[in-house]
C-alpha cells in the first residue's frame, strides 16, 4: 500500500481519458516534486522508504509524484516541523486520516443503499395498493353508544 491507504494497481489512474491529468496523475519527478514541497530530494527518498509518501514508478523504476503526493509532502513537512510530531506519529496520522476517508465513502455507500432500498420498499408498497380490489368496501369503525338495549326473547305458546 501507498501512502494514500490504496495498492499500487488500484490507484484509479489509467482510467477514463489517458491524457486527463488529475490530482492524482503522476507526473513530477524527484527533482520538481522536491522544489515544488520545499524538501530535499533525499528526504523525499526517505519518506518513500518509510512509506510516508509513496509515488508511482516507472518502468526504469524512477519516481513520479502526483499533485495530490505533492501536497501529501506539505502535510508531512508541517506535522514534522511545526507540530513536532515524530514521522512514524505522521505516518500513524495518514494511516488514520486514510481510514476516515475510506470510512466515509462506505457510510456514503450504505447511505445510498439505504435509500434505494427505501425507495424500493415504497414502490413495491404502492403495487401491493394498486392491485387491491376496488369492489370491496372499507371497513368503517361504528361509532360507540352508551345506550343499552335489552333482549327479550319472545316466549312461545306451548
Amino acid at each position: 500500500m501507498d501512502g494514500y491507504g490504496r495498492g499500487r494497481q488500484s490507484q484509479g489512474r489509467g482510467r477514463g481519458n489517458p491524457y486527463e491529468l488529475t490530482d492524482e496523475s503522476p507526473v513530477y519527478v524527484i527533482s520538481v516534486a522536491a522544489q515544488l514541497s520545499g524538501l530535499h530530494p533525499q528526504t523525499l527518498r526517505q519518506y518513500d522508504r518509510l512509506g510516508l509518501v509513496s509515488p508511482d514508478r516507472t518502468a526504469g523504476r524512477g519516481r513520479r509524484y502526483s499533485a495530490r503526493d505533492i501536497q501529501l509532502l506539505r502535510q508531512v513537512q508541517r506535522l514534522s516541523q511545526d507540530e513536532g510530531i515524530n514521522l512514524a506519529g505522521i505516518k500513524r496520522i495518514i494511516e488514520l486520516e486514510n481510514q476516515v476517508a475510506a470510512l466515509q465513502a462506505k457510510v456514503a455507500e450504505l447511505q445510498q443503499a439505504v435509500e434505494g432500498a427505501a425507495l424500493a420498499m415504497r414502490q413495491r408498497e404502492a403495487q401491493v395498493h394498486a392491485s387491491y380490489r376496488r369492489d370491496l368496501v372499507p371497513y368503517q369503525d361504528v361509532q360507540q353508544s352508551s345506550a343499552l338495549v335489552v333482549w327479550r326473547p319472545q316466549r312461545s305458546a306451548d
